[in-house]
């Protein structure tokens, strides 16, 4: 498995907010519910989200936003909030008045006017758990790529009401937002590493230890592998991926466990095996100097 495919292995929905959205101008929504991910599908008109700047969201892209810190969307950057999303996908006006009934609808339909020349789809992942910590340090707080035609499809899908209907909503969800991801990492916005993978040596040796973690490579032996000399190997591993080969590994280590900890049958004994350390002792020791809790805390974190 390479990094982007193990990154983007990292999403399960499991009853997901989703929802879609229709709105007449004037329009404003403070969004301050923690949510460590959501998506934002612009399916008629465009949308601005006020953070750190401002970016436009036109028909047929998806935005996705990296939480917890608050952001405003609104139909003009100049509009003022009127509405607030707290979180436990609860609504509110600013005074705390809920708009649960005055904005309802129908089926996983929201907004005010049925007709209204705004219309979006939003999906939140609601808990940490559900995107791997690695996919979320590897992604900006904003960013805004194409959608295609999985926002159609989602956006058919989100307003019927039939058996196991969440269940396809949750993999729709994962599979819009895999989509996007997969659009963001082939452009010149992609993280170093990502780029380094399409280098002959620096990638053949990404891929040898990520396809087999556990097992105890050192540069020499990776670079007996590529066929290049280990000072060699270590000059130019670490100036495309900006950082040596055993840090990388290293990280790549720890980003799997904390990963495979969200398996309601491992153990820290089995991810210490199939990682590379020695013993659970090992793991939970770099585990704690990398993530600053131990592998049980995260375990109870993720599961949030």
């Amino acid at each position: 498995m390479d990094h982007l495919a193990a990154l983007l292995d990292g999403p399960r929905a499991r009853g997901a907010f989703l929802l879609r959205v229709l709105l007449d101008p004037p329009w404003a929504m403070r969004v301050q519910d923690e949510a460590p991910l959501t998506l934002l599908a612009m399916v008629r008109g465009e949308a601005w989200i006020v953070r750190d700047g401002l970016t436009r969201v036109g028909p047929g892209e998806v935005a996705v936003v990296c939480g917890p810190e608050p952001y405003v969307v609104a139909d003009r950057p100049g509009t003022p909030p009127q509405i607030v999303i707290h979180p436990g996908e609860r609504c509110t006006t600013l005074d705390g008045e809920s708009l649960y009934q005055a904005m309802h609808l129908g089926v996983r339909t929201w907004g005010n006017d049925p007709d209204g020349a705004s219309s979006m789809i939003v999906g939140t992942y609601l808990m940490a758990g559900e995107v791997s910590g690695r996919l979320l340090r590897a992604l900006p707080p904003l960013l805004v790529q194409p959608g295609g035609p999985l926002i159609e499809m989602l956006g058919e899908e989100v307003v019927k009401n039939e058996p196991g209907q969440e269940a396809v909503l949750d993999r729709m969800l994962d599979l819009l937002l895999i989509a996007t991801l997969r659009g963001w990492f082939a452009t010149g916005e992609a993280p170093a590493w990502y780029r380094a993978q399409s280098d002959p040596v620096v990638g053949k040796a990404m891929r040898i230890m990520q396809n087999n973690p556990a097992h105890p490579w050192t540069v020499a032996a990776l670079a007996a592998e590529v066929g290049v000399s280990r000072a060699s190997l270590a000059r130019r591993f670490t100036d495309l991926a900006g950082e040596p080969p055993m840090a990388f590994l290293t990280g790549w280590r720890l980003a799997l466990a904390a990963d495979l900890l969200r398996e309601p049958e491992a153990t820290v004994t089995s991810v210490a095996r199939k990682v590379g350390y020695g013993s659970p002792f090992a793991l939970s020791a770099a585990f704690k100097r990398a993530h600053g809790v131990s592998p049980q805390e995260h375990r109870v974190g993720a599961g949030r």
